[in-house]
């Protein structure tokens, strides 16, 4: 027999490690314990099930304590919850659900227990039957209360990505649905203006998004909730599902006198040992660098742990392999649009203080001339000494999954805003235009760089006072009807050279479009002309909007 590897939590990476294991020993022993009735089960589809788009309860279980015996000859130790680490001792203590308590031994030891949704001590929530999302019994709770029941009224607190799937999700069943955030945008990953693209998309679905109002306290009232928020604005309801957030779980690590990080996840090295180089964790209970920033951070996604569970076997079995960093690629479906981030945010980049710039572009999602072309919103942070590209966001109906894609392979290999331009990506007109929506966005930014264009932003512009700054709209005039910035003056951009001499070269000039391109072509005329003070909106009117009236 060869060496022993217990392994505290049997989803995600703690499953992958224990396969990866399998697959690199054939004579190692290897010990699962999950302290719940599931293991490697798919929890990002757990929203999907309750609506019935996934309507087979079982294509949520990625693999059963059977299947994982079978092919892999791992025991599986279900209903059984390892409640100390006795690391002095290379031991851990297990609590069965129905029986004794005894100790394991291990000669290397995995923690992989996740993140626990938040609960916070808001008063009454102890008083209401408030319901979370993280696994599959929770996902069985909610769907049982939906078909025995039948809510006509639902309130999800929390617009992050579950609170959000729950949401479509409900709505999609056909329960009335109020969404509650208490900051002033949903999905944290996305900036603010990009996150306003989606909530008028969330308010055009007919859901209640209320932003900028947390909860004050929840009452009990007969079947339904009342819940109280700070504004004093009340919601009735018949389902509350907490969506708040998660914090990792760290109590086992923490017992045992492991470290644990600043941001309160467990300290891991590079090879995602603890503090005890016996002892590895990964998942959403680690903290990890963060690939763009290198600063500590808390990312809980599913695509890192089975990362990490397939280094910490490399490791345990002896092969040289370091985790890198996570950059946080992810992406979500809020109805008919998806919401895609990669690499560091504008919040982030400011509260490090690292040097960006920012553009806007709206491509479409494939040739315009083709049917079902949509429009994709793209922002795209970089370093403008060298071009290197620190993150994007993209939103739209179609295309999203494979330009943020494109786009975190390249941050993945520290690339620059010219390698945007170089990629050579698949053309056809039902997928994508000759110029890329990625490329689009690495040539804007090389503008940017080279001094081709100087550019200004959404909310730069919204504090303008007109008396001070001269605004261009140089859109035609049916796209100008009925929304325009405050103040501005129309000129079509086919107009602009017939009107040079009407403009002053003493003020400030902010050109702007529908979605940038004829803004930056405007910019070149007036520059080119003995315009000196000339700056264009990124992203037009399609960017300013919604943050400004939305």
């Amino acid at each position: 027999m060869g060496k022993k590897v217990v392994i505290v939590g049997g989803v995600a990476g703690g499953a992958s490690a224990a396969a990866r294991l399998r697959r690199l020993d054939e004579d190692m022993e290897i010990i699962i314990f999950e302290r719940g009735e599931h293991i490697s089960y798919a929890n990002c589809g757990l929203p999907y099930y309750v609506s019935g788009v996934i309507n087979q309860r079982d294509a949520l279980l990625v693999q059963t304590p059977e299947g994982m015996k079978k092919r892999f000859n791992i025991d599986v130790r279900i209903f059984s919850e390892v409640t100390r680490i006795i690391p002095a001792e290379k031991a851990v203590e297990v609590q069965e659900a129905y029986g004794k308590t005894y100790r394991e031994t291990y000669d290397q030891l995995i923690l992989s227990p996740g993140a626990a949704p938040l609960r916070p001590p808001i008063p009454g929530i102890d008083d209401i039957e408030a319901l979370v999302v993280r696994n599959v019994t929770d996902i069985d709770r909610i769907k049982h209360y939906i078909d025995e029941k039948q809510p006509r009224s639902a309130a999800v607190v929390g617009g992050g990505f579950i609170g959000l799937e729950m949401a479509e999700n409900l709505q999609h069943k056909g329960v009335a649905t109020t969404l509650i955030e208490m900051s002033n945008q949903v999905m944290a990953p996305l900036d603010y203006e990009m996150a306003a693209i989606l909530h008028e998309h969330i308010f055009n679905k007919n859901v209640d998004l209320i932003l900028e109002d947390g909860v004050k306290s929840f009452a009990q009232e007969g079947d339904k909730t009342l819940i109280t928020l700070q504004s004093g604005n009340q919601v009735e309801t018949e389902l509350t599902i907490l969506a708040i957030g998660v914090k990792p779980e760290i109590k086992l690590a923490k017992e045992a006198g492991l470290a644990i990080g600043e941001l309160g996840g467990i300290k891991v090295n590079e090879k995602l040992q603890t503090s005890d180089p016996n002892i590895f964790a990964v998942g959403d209970a680690i903290e990890v660098k963060h690939f763009v920033t290198e600063k500590p951070s808390l990312i809980p996604l599913a695509g890192p742990a089975n990362k990490q569970g397939r280094i910490v076997a490399d490791v345990i079995a002896g092969r040289d392999s370091k985790y890198e960093g996570t950059q946080g690629t992810s992406i979500a479906k809020i109805f008919d649009m998806a919401a895609a981030s990669t690499g560091a945010n504008e919040k982030m980049l400011k509260r490090y203080g690292i040097p960006y710039e920012v553009i806007f572009t709206h491509s479409g999602s494939n040739a315009a001339y083709y049917p079902g072309a949509t429009r994709l919103s793209t922002k795209l942070l970089f370093d403008k000494s060298n071009g290197r590209v620190l993150g994007a966001q993209i939103v739209g109906m179609n295309g999203v999954d494979k330009r943020i894609d494109d786009i975190a392979g390249v941050i993945r290999r520290q690339g620059t805003v010219y390698d945007l331009q170089e990629l050579e990506l698949a053309y056809a007109p039902p997928f994508s235009s000759a110029k890329d929506p990625v490329n689009m966005a690495g040539y804007v930014a090389e503008n940017v760089i080279n001094g081709d264009v100087r550019m200004v932003q959404w909310y730069e512009v919204k504090d303008m006072n007109p008396n001070d700054v001269c605004i261009i709209d140089v859109r035609t005039i049916e796209e100008r009807r009925g929304k325009f910035i405050p103040g501005s003056i129309h000129i079509p951009i086919d107009e602009l050279r017939d009107h040079l001499s009407e403009l002053p070269k003493d003020k400030d000039i902010v050109v702007y479009c529908e979605i940038g391109l004829r803004g930056y072509v405007a910019y070149r005329i007036l520059t080119q002309h003995g315009f000196t003070r000339v700056r264009d909106l990124t992203g037009g009117w399609v960017t300013y909007f919604p943050p400004v009236f939305g």
